[in-house]
């Protein structure tokens, strides 16, 4: 009996010590499952705490561009240190700070830098990024011509049309159920397209889904503007231009001819000796401007000077013909030279920019002649921006030197390029608007005076009537040569063009059938355009079936690498360098 008794003790005993080895057990297990809950919790709180961070430097990052993108001029708002280079952002679960600087010049292109810290509890993040201004091809203001005084019509893009450069067209602001651009038929867009509107109207309907499949590379809404349409943003840049630009070159041009609506201008011709890219310049040249006395028939409108935005407009006095000082050679107001004379280097926070060539123009200025060894084209071998605070006016082709690919551009390696930024308008003459046996006393001015002290520049003097355009002084050429006052029935502008005061096109553009600029032969010739165009309203080119060019527009990619001497970019929107974009932990 004790036998038994005994071991039923111990089989409790083991019973007892087996539910404490248990208890202890499952005590340790629970104990770890809380220490690993507590740990995936822990986790979890700083994985959320580092996100915040990450989403709070991104988002600092974000605010650093929206506020360059509302700047008129990026390098002064640096050089003034005006608030906003640098804020902070306090949001629901974390905080930043941010830090816009300059950091170095691409070519020509200023990039700069966006440090933005973010901060969640203990965590910090920290995004570092390399920004430029994007590139557009063909940049708009404003997507319509001016009518009138203070009106603007639809222009649009037609059938036949091929638009090879990225468009990109800013927000009108008006009524939100209208297209900021205008199609008819099927043009062909071949490289993207932005706007600034949005893509709904206000009761939400998509006034793009008929349209959508004209553009090949898509179109992306609700982008920045193009800081175009500011007068002050343009007026920052070319004062900076003109600051940095040999004094030599820096041009204040009189009009000294003793005729009616004179407007001074120096005259450009490019060419290459020797191969050797050379400019003569002639200054103190006297342009006869032109108005027509039927306003409503023509389109060479400008914007009115001092306007905030693009509202008025006012018609200018077209180019009709020019004189310079007949001893300019003498007096030293005509002289050749190389473009490399003209080069100087940007720079900025220590940093200079690649050489480029820089005239500047107090005034207007002549592109183009007959008296120079170009033989019937401008050709542009080097580098070059010419600045006018007036209206350039294009009066012969002005092509850059050097290889091309097949397809007519010049190579990605050719290093020729001509830059034109004007306060006002960038057009191409009428060749024949001086020419009077074409259309009566009565619309055109008549045939230039002889001046005793100034002579008689011709331009666009294409020999297709058999006239002798060497010499334009004796009394049996002077008419001849009028006569023959020809621009090249396919005209070529190759060159980077920002118009501030209005648009590009061609002057004398006339509406309906009147009949207007002297065309080579039948009604229209072709604008061969290899560039970019930066344009604060559409200017017209020509009308189908009636009067002036047909367009054919290509981008030269080669502006990307932002070739231009000067930072003459006016795109809204800023974007990352490649490889430029970098975030990482600063804890």
């Amino acid at each position: 009996m004790k036998q038994i008794t005994r071991t039923k003790r111990l089989k409790n005993g083991a019973a007892l010590l087996i539910v404490a080895i248990s208890l202890v057990v499952l005590s340790l297990l629970g104990s770890g499952m809380l220490t690993v809950a507590h740990g995936v919790r822990r986790r979890a709180v700083m994985l959320k705490n580092e996100a915040v961070a990450r989403c709070s430097a991104e988002a600092g990052y974000q605010q650093a561009v929206f506020w360059m993108s509302q700047q008129e001029d990026m390098i002064r708002a640096l050089q003034e240190e005006v608030s906003g280079t640098s804020g902070t952002l306090s949001l629901a679960s974390g905080e930043c700070d941010y830090y816009i600087d300059f950091f170095s010049y691409y070519g020509t292109r200023p990039v700069f830098n966006i440090i933005s810290n973010g901060q969640s509890g203990m965590f910090n993040r920290t995004v570092n990024v390399l920004v430029v201004q994007a590139v557009s091809g063909w940049d708009i203001g404003l997507c319509e011509v001016p009518s009138g005084m203070g009106s603007t019509m639809p222009v649009h893009f037609a059938d036949g049309e091929t638009i090879d450069m990225p468009l990109h067209i800013n927000d009108r602001q008006d009524d939100p159920d209208n297209r900021d651009i205008h199609i008819i038929g099927s043009p062909e867009f071949k490289q993207r397209v932005t706007m600034g509107e949005s893509r709904y109207t206000l009761d939400g309907s998509d006034k793009y889904s008929s349209v959508l499949d004209t553009f090949n590379d898509g179109i992306y809404f609700d982008q920045p503007n193009n800081r175009v349409i500011g007068q002050d943003s343009i007026g920052s840049k070319v004062e900076r231009f003109k600051d940095r630009t040999k004094v030599e070159y820096i041009f204040e041009p009189k009009a000294q001819a003793p005729i009616p609506s004179p407007h001074a201008a120096v005259q450009l011709e490019f060419f290459v000796e020797d191969g050797v890219g050379k400019v003569c310049i002639t200054n103190d040249c006297t342009v006869l401007g032109y108005q027509r006395n039927q306003d409503d028939q023509t389109f060479d409108y400008e914007i009115k000077p001092g306007t905030s935005d693009i509202t008025e407009f006012r018609r200018y006095d077209i180019y009709s013909y020019h004189y310079m000082p007949k001893d300019a050679v003498e007096q030293g107001q005509r002289y050749t030279l190389p473009i490399e004379d003209t080069y100087v280097a940007q720079s900025f926070g220590g940093v200079e920019t690649e050489p480029g060539g820089q005239i500047f123009v107090d005034g207007n200025v002549v592109i183009g002649g007959s008296r120079t060894e170009h033989d019937g084209q401008q050709v542009v071998k080097g580098n070059i921006t010419v600045v006018a605070t007036g209206n350039i006016w294009i009066a012969d082709s002005v092509i850059v030197d050097g290889d091309r690919d097949a397809d007519g551009m010049p190579s990605g390696d050719n290093p020729n390029i001509l830059g034109l930024v004007s306060q006002k308008v960038i057009k191409v003459v009428d060749p024949g608007v001086s020419s009077y046996s074409e259309g009566g006393a009565s619309n055109y001015p008549g045939p230039p005076e002889k001046l005793k002290f100034f002579e008689y520049v011709p331009i666009g003097c294409i020999d297709d009537a058999g006239a002798d355009t060497s010499d334009g002084d004796t009394d049996e050429q002077y008419d001849e040569d009028l006569c023959s006052r020809h621009l090249p029935g396919e005209m070529v502008v190759e060159a980077s063009m920002t118009i501030g005061g209005g648009g590009w096109g061609a002057e004398n553009v006339r509406r309906g059938s009147y009949g207007g600029r002297k065309e080579a032969s039948g009604n229209q010739d072709t604008l061969i355009v290899r560039g970019s165009i930066t344009e604060a309203i559409r200017g017209v080119v020509g009308l189908i079936d009636y009067d002036g060019y047909l367009k054919s527009y290509y981008f030269d990619e080669r502006l990307i690498q932002g070739i231009l001497p000067g930072d003459m970019w006016l795109n809204g929107k800023f974007i990352p360098t490649p490889g430029g974009w970098h975030d990482y932990r600063t804890h």
